[in-house]
């Protein structure tokens, strides 16, 4: 039997008091950190596998598994979708979540389910801070399109300390922004929310936030949502869009 999935508990109260300050910051520095070989490598073969793709391409970063990048590409089938993250292990569990999705969309046995979201789906291990640099600086050249960026239920590190662990928090923020400002967060942790919208806000971007509603999309938000926790869902908003 599997054990109930752990709510989140805080010593911090609403948005931390330091975000707008934090985030100033990071807009007025250059990230110097120096890129990881291994994401360079992993960065050449997101560009080898688009090809001569001149379309859209959407950023499921945080993917884990990877359940919800196959979601988004059945979603999205005129669309290259892309899975990102560090973790070998998670990433390791991809090919089982995608023949479960394969057999779902459809009526035939399993053992004979055709796989349908091989051409526009791939997942790649590196670690987003660099990623998301590499990708930015390429875009404006780039024939593809970055349409959409997701982080469905990343590490919140909820303790008050920890705020510049999080990615609205991190100096990675103004290279995920530069890659597309059309984002999709979701959490289980309201506050995470409120505080990725603070963020956005600074940078002149502006968001919605709502109740997750409708079949879930990773083991995490189903694992909140049997177990009856509340999960929410962050989208910008275009100018002259209401939401």
């Amino acid at each position: 039997m599997e054990s109930r999935p752990r709510e989140i508990t805080t010593n911090q109260l609403g948005v931390h008091e330091d975000l707008t300050s934090i985030v100033n910051k990071y807009r007025q520095s250059e990230f110097k950190k120096p890129i990881a070989e291994h994401t360079k490598q992993t960065f050449q073969l997101v560009i080898d596998w688009l090809g001569n793709w001149q379309g859209d391409v959407i950023i499921d970063a945080c993917c884990g598994v990877g359940e919800s990048t196959i979601v988004l590409a059945q979603q999205n089938p005129n669309a290259k979708v892309i899975g990102i993250d560090k973790s070998v292990a998670r990433l390791d569990k991809h090919a089982y979540y995608k023949r479960k999705k394969d057999y779902e969309s459809t009526d035939i046995r399993a053992e004979r389910a055709v796989d349908k979201s091989a051409d526009n789906v791939k997942v790649f291990q590196a670690d987003l801070n660099d990623f998301w640099r590499l990708i930015a600086d390429c875009s404006a050249t780039a024939k593809w399109t970055i349409s959409k960026q997701c982080v469905f239920y990343p590490n919140p590190y909820p303790k008050k300390a920890q705020v510049q662990k999080r990615w609205h928090a991190s100096p990675a923020f103004i290279a995920l922004l530069k890659c597309s400002r059309n984002i999709e967060v979701r959490s289980n942790w309201l506050t995470y929310l409120e505080e990725f919208q603070q963020a956005l806000s600074i940078h002149g971007v502006k968001s919605s936030i709502q109740e997750v509603s409708g079949v879930p999309i990773t083991p995490f938000e189903r694992k909140y949502t049997e177990s009856g926790q509340q999960c929410w869902q962050l989208q910008t908003v275009a100018d002259g869009e209401d939401r």
